[in-house]
């Protein structure tokens, strides 16, 4: 059996190469590693390195960075950034619209609006931050 894969070449002159995921068809890239029950869906990116749990589900246009690790059972809304190094807890769930910085940490169990930016190096847990800011986009 053949794979079909897409080459982009980034802002500093490196290609990287991505296949589709077989649940949801988003972009995968080589090297990251992504649960067969996971669904991601077809215009998402998940960057080289970056981890995806068990029955995670990430919205469109999402962009999961290289080193990030989704917790199992996470929901991800449409049009979200996770960071390099960001770790989201596992059953958390991130709104659409949200950014999660680099090296920032959502705990287990944890709610994160629509339209929220958490800082990087940020900790939000299930009753505040702490380590960064946290702030809600007006």
């Amino acid at each position: 059996m053949s794979r079909t894969f897409l080459e982009i070449e980034g802002e500093r002159g490196v290609v990287s190469r991505y296949r589709r995921h077989p649940n949801g068809k988003g972009y995968v890239a080589v090297g990251a590693e992504v649960d067969a029950t996971a669904y991601i869906e077809p215009t998402t990116y998940v960057e080289a390195g970056a981890q995806v749990g068990q029955k995670a589900w990430i919205g469109s246009g999402s962009w999961i960075e290289s080193g990030a690790a989704i917790g199992a059972g996470v929901q991800i809304g449409a049009n979200v950034h996770v960071g390099e190094n960001a770790r989201i807890g596992r059953r958390s769930k991130i709104g659409s619209h949200s950014r999660i910085g680099a090296n920032a940490t959502v705990a287990d169990e944890t709610n994160v609006e629509n339209d929220t930016t958490v800082a990087p190096g940020a900790v939000v847990r299930r009753h505040g931050a702490s380590g960064g800011e946290y702030m809600k986009a007006a």
